[in-house]
């Protein structure tokens, strides 16, 4: 119980810090080497590369509008001549931030509702017999409704479908091998609401031909923003006739980073393209193609679709950006962070010094010091004696100079202040002496000397 009680009452001790210089050329050295990297994290890092000491905004407002031009010929076996401008080859149309560009086409044209064999591709189509084509059921990964015969010419079941099936034989060039040539327009607001900031990527002028014949350059036109088709895929890396027969899928990447304790001119946006799908083009998931059809009726009102499925470039144009402003409050958090790892360096150097060298027991008594007033009050100063050793002494020099009782020798013992200890019995005298007695003691050379003088009486 009394260890427990000893433990809850040093919980009320104060701990004060006691500053003691140690003479360690290796705890010296390597405190200051932990200094100078705190000092340089805090300084080059912190402050310098990651403007620790502004407040920063990472909620982007931003607003995308795109407009693709230019326009092709193709001739093919199934539709003859085409010519295709942007109302035929972007899907949509209304210039979203996620669009589609053709650049090559399978056709099927001239579908109707009727009766036809499935197409050998498709497993779930393929039959021996009557029974593997269950009336009513539908294909699956099909093109329609089987009828529950099995077509001994083809090995396939007889299904309801717009006939005759999609034609499958993909071409080994693309059709638009001219869309390298087309120009998309990427017209990009942002606004930063924290500081009410807003700016486009576009150049502010009133010339009403500077879009019309700009065009993007890193160096000279940055505020140009109509970029050629050819030159997105080659700057993702890849090239555009390859990429043109199967498709796939460019990303565009503007990103602003605004330091606004500069100028707004320094506020620009920056391009980044690269590829979304595999970039292997033979892979079986790389590429990107889908389906759509255009419908029309004949003169006897009859309806007939012409299908077509598509391959070519899907762009996702991406917006990322944040600022900075300086403010108070996180130079503040930079700065105690900083001073907070100063102070981890100094701890660490303790515990070495305390704990871990082989004079840590001397450094030890040297660091730590135990005070209680209420014993060191009663402790002599500056040479002082202390009220309760001036009441001991006192008490000890009047019992010497009692007179007993029943007429026995008096014994006088006169003592100077000293702070030699007292024998109570005195020294031993002689009895039968009527001689008087002196004595010089001197207890150190340093010290005063006491004079003591014993005196005998004989009985009358």
């Amino acid at each position: 119980m009394a260890g427990w009680g000893g433990f809850f009452f040093s919980l009320f001790n104060y701990k004060t810090e006691k500053y003691v210089i140690a003479e360690n050329r290796k705890i010296g050295i390597l405190f200051r080497i932990y200094q100078l990297a705190v000092l340089g994290y805090i300084i080059g890092w912190v402050l310098v590369v990651k403007k620790g000491y502004q407040e920063r905004e990472e909620t982007i407002q931003s607003s995308v509008m795109t407009k693709v031009k230019g326009v092709t010929l193709t001739n093919s076996s199934e539709s003859g001549l085409h010519l295709w401008s942007p109302e035929d080859y972007v899907i949509p149309p209304n210039g979203e931030r996620v669009f589609f560009i053709v650049t090559n086409y399978i056709e099927t044209p001239n579908q109707r509702l009727s009766f036809c064999p499935e197409s050998f591709k498709v497993p779930h189509g393929q039959c021996q017999s009557d029974d593997d084509c269950v009336e009513g059921e539908a294909v699956i990964a099909g093109h329609g409704i089987k009828t529950g015969m099995c077509l001994n010419s083809t090995g396939t079941c007889e299904i309801h479908a717009w006939c005759p099936v999609e034609y499958s034989k993909r071409p080994r060039e693309p059709l638009l091998s001219e869309a390298e040539n087309f120009t998309i327009y990427i017209k990009n607001f942002i606004r930063f609401p924290k500081f009410e900031f807003s700016k486009s990527n576009v150049l502010e002028t009133s010339d009403d031909g500077y879009l019309k014949r700009c065009s993007f350059d890193k160096e000279k036109d940055l505020y140009c923003p109509i970029f050629q088709l050819g030159e997105l895929v080659r700057w993702s890396g890849h090239d555009f006739q390859e990429m043109a027969v199967k498709g796939g899928s460019i990303g565009i990447l503007i990103e602003w980073n605004c330091d606004l304790d500069k100028d707004s001119s320094q506020c620009n946006p920056e391009y980044s393209f690269t590829r979304l799908d595999m970039n292997l083009n033979h892979s079986v998931t790389s590429g990107y193609n889908f389906r759509f059809t255009r419908y029309y009726k004949d003169q006897n009102g009859q309806t007939y679709r012409t299908l077509y499925k598509v391959y070519g470039i899907r762009f996702d144009i991406m917006i990322n950006g944040q600022a900075g402003k300086f403010s108070i409050v996180p130079t503040l958090i930079a700065i105690g962070s900083g001073l907070a790892l100063l102070g981890a360096g100094a701890f660490a150097c303790d515990m070495i010094l305390l704990y871990m060298m082989n004079t840590s027991s001397y450094y030890r008594e040297k660091k730590f010091e135990i005070i209680n007033f209420s014993k060191e009050k009663t402790k002599p100063k500056d040479g002082k004696v202390g009220h309760k050793e001036r009441r001991a002494r006192k008490q000890a020099e009047d019992n010497f100079s009692k007179k007993p009782e029943g007429g026995e020798d008096t014994v006088g013992f006169s003592v100077t202040e000293s702070n030699q200890p007292v024998d109570s019995r005195g020294p031993t005298i002689p009895r039968n002496t009527g001689q008087r007695y002196s004595a010089i003691v001197s207890p150190r050379a340093a010290e005063p000397r006491h004079h003591i003088t014993f005196s005998s009486h004989n009985k009358v």
